[in-house]
């Protein structure tokens, strides 16, 4: 009968507290999965049923013949992803700076070659949003400013994007501090940058960039 525990054909499981019949040996309670089926919620002596997937009893120990559960394998990385980790740890530790640094250079190359200034404000390649709508995007006279600013022309350089040059120090600022810390161990002071200031200077930048399309004087003087 469903909740009745019997451990074999002679005599009965003793319930938990129950006294021993002078004569009978006690028989300890039926065990999941010992060579038998389960038995019902009832068996358990707490009333309790183990959790799915668990393979504690009800003791907190793990039956004989229990269940465990499935073990996954680690996924193994492809070729690729062997080859960078591995140029990744035998390379030097002034290898990503380096590259970072030479990322730089080329955008500099670039500016220097290209002369921006002696091209019209929307020839190709130029900003999509300018080419489509007339309009100056936030990054518009980026290249033009940083052109003025190699050729030591601050103030040029500010008339075409004054957001950009403001910026320029403190860019430089922590890339130094990055790649001298990457390459060479140094510590210079961190330059804390709380969040209040980067939305302020996020909110300054989206109001230079509505600022300057107005059709109207003075406004119209930030137009590149």
């Amino acid at each position: 009968m469903y909740g009745e525990r019997v451990t074999s054909v002679d005599r009965p499981a003793i319930q938990p507290g129950q006294q021993v019949p002078d004569g009978v040996a006690p028989t300890a309670p039926a065990v999941p999965g010992a060579g038998h089926a389960e038995p019902g919620p009832a068996a358990w002596p707490t009333g309790d049923v183990p959790a799915v997937g668990s393979t504690a009893g009800p003791t907190g120990d793990v039956p004989a013949g229990g269940w465990s559960p499935a073990a996954y394998q680690p996924v193994e990385p492809d070729r690729f992803t062997r080859l960078v980790v591995r140029l990744h740890e035998r390379a030097p530790r002034w290898a990503v700076p380096l590259a970072a640094l030479g990322c730089v250079g080329m955008g500099m190359a670039y500016a220097l070659v290209s002369d921006p200034t002696r091209s019209d404000p929307d020839a190709r390649p130029t900003c999509l949003l300018k080419l489509t709508t007339g309009l100056d995007c936030p990054g518009c006279g980026g290249t033009r400013a940083l052109w003025y600013v190699l050729h030591a022309d601050l103030p040029a350089a500010a008339r075409h994007h004054f957001l950009f040059v403001f910026s320029l120090p403190f860019l430089a600022y922590l890339f130094v501090a990055w790649a001298g810390n990457q390459a060479f161990g140094w510590r210079l002071p961190e330059l804390r940058l709380s969040s209040k200031v980067i939305g302020g200077f996020l909110a300054a930048w989206l109001a230079f960039s509505v600022v300057r399309n107005l059709p109207w004087a003075p406004f119209t003087s930030l137009y590149v």
